[in-house]
């Protein structure tokens, strides 16, 4: 891949990424037009020893980091009001999906100061990604199993349903702002067709949790953005409780914004 083409490919996901990180559209967008710059100018200076998304942003983060803490403001949006470094970790672990190792190479700090960073962000924002959750899932023992981990993580449970007229009726009346849905449904009914037919009129994330990952990993059409499988550990589902509500949430702030 030639380096316009593997800069081209990860440049959306670096523009979200600067314009949610300084809380201005246009502060971000000149940081990364001048990263671009940097880069025609000296195209030497990417390596091909990370992936090209690593690589970029970390090139993004060496010619920007000093100025950007002169620029940064309060943001909107549930990271806003971070500090820096916690605001960069939690963004580039959570809403770009590096891991500690690579972000730690981006910021060109410790892993270990990642996981720091990322602890103390997930706990000064815990309290602002509640939310109100609809379980779908027709086996009665995993449902209360799944609504005694929501609970346990302070989110509130709209309800329990086991078909997909149920979970379609519940959505337009209560209005979740989380779903957690199983595919294979009491009636035979199912629960891609429910979320389907549930986000024809409400935005909102969508957790799978299913024991036939198969099932929707078929390429005929999109895949889900989070899916677990069955059987599953409680610290699976919080922690894409908590990623699937901070990314939502994020998306959302700065989509309006735009």
């Amino acid at each position: 891949m030639s380096l316009r083409d593997a800069v081209q490919t990860e440049l959306p996901y670096l523009r979200r990424y600067a314009r949610t990180l300084t809380g201005s559209q246009s502060v971000g967008d000149t940081a990364v037009r001048e990263t671009l710059e940097a880069l025609i100018a000296e195209p030497g200076s990417f390596s091909r020893d990370s992936t090209p998304k690593v690589e970029l942003f970390r090139i993004f983060h060496k010619l920007w980091n000093p100025p950007m803490i002169s620029l940064i403001q309060l943001a909107d949006g549930v990271v806003g009001n971070l500090p820096i470094e916690a605001r960069q970790s939690i963004l580039l672990t959570t809403i770009e999906g590096f891991s500690a190792e690579e972000a730690a190479t981006i910021l060109d700090i410790d892993t270990d100061a990642i996981k720091a960073n990322v602890a103390d962000a997930r706990s000064a924002i815990n309290d602002q990604l509640t939310a109100r959750v609809m379980i779908i899932e027709d086996e009665p023992i995993i449902a209360l199993h799944l609504k005694r981990i929501v609970e346990s993580l302070d989110h509130e449970v709209t309800g329990i349903v086991r078909t997909r007229d149920e979970a379609v009726r519940h959505a337009s009346e209560m209005h979740p702002e989380l779903v957690l849905a199983d595919i294979s449904l009491a009636d035979g009914s199912s629960g891609i067709d429910a979320v389907r037919d549930i986000l024809a009129h409400e935005m909102l994330p969508v957790i799978f949790i299913t024991a036939f990952p198969e099932r929707l990993l078929t390429g005929e059409r999109p895949e889900p953005t989070y899916l677990i499988t069955k059987p599953f550990e409680p610290e699976t589902v919080a922690a894409t409780i908590w990623q699937a509500l901070l990314v939502h949430r994020e998306t959302q702030v700065h989509a309006d914004a735009v």
